[in-house]
């Protein structure tokens, strides 16, 4: 279970390094690779996934009805844009200069652990994105329902 939030820095080659709490988790349990690909809900973000956890998730999106538009669309972001990431020995990953691209992020990022994958989001977007607060007519039956 990935958790937590680390301010990344990606150099001139697209590179990140896994923060070290996690590189030993990623190499017995993911063997050093991850599927990358877009959010397709959020602006600003990438997905990272193990890939077996991957794997999952791509067989539901491929279950979808293509003649669906949003079922197309989740197929052409999570699927179409996938690629694998491979960690190096020192614990970096490339990040495709396409997905850095698509979802503006450059030299500062943030990488948040969210349970089975983490979330890479750009800097500005990730600050905007926490600025946001929740109102009552965003609340669902779901929120309602959480101790926090």
């Amino acid at each position: 279970m990935f958790q937590g939030e680390t301010a990344i820095t990606i150099d001139e080659k697209g590179r990140m390094a896994v923060p070290t709490a996690f590189r030993d988790d990623v190499a017995r349990d993911c063997g050093n690779r991850l599927v990358i690909t877009y959010n397709p809900f959020e602006v600003g973000s990438l997905y990272l996934y193990p890939v077996e956890a991957w794997e999952r998730v791509r067989d539901q999106v491929n279950k979808l009805p293509k003649a669906k538009r949003v079922n197309r669309a989740m197929q052409l972001k999570l699927v179409g844009a996938a690629a694998f990431v491979e960690l190096d020995g020192n614990g970096r990953l490339t990040i495709p200069a396409s997905h850095r691209a698509a979802v503006g992020i450059e030299r500062k990022a943030v990488l948040l652990g969210m349970g089975e994958k983490f979330e890479l989001w750009s800097e500005q977007a990730h600050h905007a994105q926490i600025r946001q607060t929740v109102s009552d007519d965003d609340l669902s039956e779901d929120l309602l329902d959480l101790q926090l």
